[in-house]
């Protein structure tokens, strides 16, 4: 994942706990994980959505 992480300590946090949930059970779905993200470190629905394009981008990335 080389595209720069989303702004806020909140935000870069919930990209480190969905990758140590990804690592550990890579067959949990992410909008689940993103989510439960959401909540966990109160992310605002702009940090959420950057979060999905951060995720989308490195999906698209992988699959290439």
């Amino acid at each position: 994942m080389s595209d720069p992480l989303p702004e806020g300590e909140n935000a870069r946090r919930a990209v480190r706990w969905i990758s140590d949930q990804l690592r550990e059970q890579p067959e949990q779905p992410l909008m689940a994980l993103l989510d439960q993200a959401m909540l966990r470190f109160d992310l605002s629905p702009a940090q959420c959505e950057r979060l999905v394009e951060f995720y989308r981008g490195a999906d698209a990335k992988r699959g290439a």
